[in-house]
């Protein structure tokens, strides 16, 4: 039977996606609609304690095309806060102009396919800590996606010995690497918390940046063998100051 890889595991993770209803935010008075976003303005500046305390943090996206307006996503250092979270969004009164489109729950998680055998604690490793408990970069735009391994008769990746699971994540992941200093990327697992597998969120502020790393890994056999994918979203950033220009009307 082909062993499981070992998995470092972070901060427990909520990407909510919703379209705005414009048809019925026009019917609200310019005053009304104001109000709103000033209380979810709120609320957002309210949770940035999260990032604060380093207890957490979020990141809040204009989503481009028509499969999504916003994109909010939130990590938590228990499940049970990112239901709190998402509880207390949904009681704000902006939300009864907001359409869910798409949820994903998960787990930042590290693979731990090369790592050597240590005596070390590798959550004291201060370099593996930031990365299961990160504070999410500003930049301008994000590229979120779900994706599994695909497993059929033919290309099946969990039949797969260890060791060549190994050696294609290495050579998977040179790619990456090459990006470093243009994508940030968070990779979240979801075996037994959602649909899809895992969950992928770029950062960069270069939107372009998306289309060449994700081109470039789909020839990667890792990924032309065994990859398969969900949706992509992608968007830009929404700061205080753009949040009133967003809903106006």
């Amino acid at each position: 039977m082909p062993q499981a890889p070992e998995t470092l595991d972070g901060w427990y993770s909520l990407h909510l996606l919703y379209a705005i209803d414009w048809a019925s935010l026009r019917l609200v008075p310019e005053n009304e609609r104001q109000t709103l976003v000033e209380e979810l303005q709120a609320f957002l500046d309210k949770h940035e304690e999260t990032r604060t305390n380093h207890v957490g943090d979020h990141a809040f996206y204009n989503i481009t095309g028509q499969k999504a307006d916003i994109l909010l996503w939130a990590l938590r250092p228990e499940l049970k806060d990112l239901n709190a979270f998402e509880n207390e969004f949904n009681k704000l009164k902006i939300t009864d102009f907001l359409i869910p489109t798409y949820s994903f729950v998960s787990i930042i998680e590290l693979g731990n396919y090369l790592a050597g055998k240590s005596d070390e604690d590798p959550y004291e490793n201060p370099h593996i800590k930031a990365r299961l408990y990160p504070e999410l970069p500003q930049s301008e735009y994000i590229c979120f996606y779900p994706m599994d391994k695909r497993r059929n008769e033919t290309y099946n990746w969990y039949m797969l010995s260890l060791e060549d699971r190994q050696e294609l994540m290495y050579n998977h992941g040179k790619i990456g690497r090459q990006y470093a200093g243009k994508i940030k990327q968070f990779i979240t697992g979801s075996m037994g918390f959602d649909d899809f597998e895992w969950g992928v969120t770029l950062f960069a502020d270069d939107p372009l940046q998306f289309k060449k790393i994700v081109s470039e890994m789909r020839f990667d056999e890792t990924t032309a063998r065994y990859g398969d994918f969900g949706s992509f979203y992608v968007g830009n950033i929404i700061t205080k100051d753009s949040l009133p220009t967003l809903f106006e009307i």
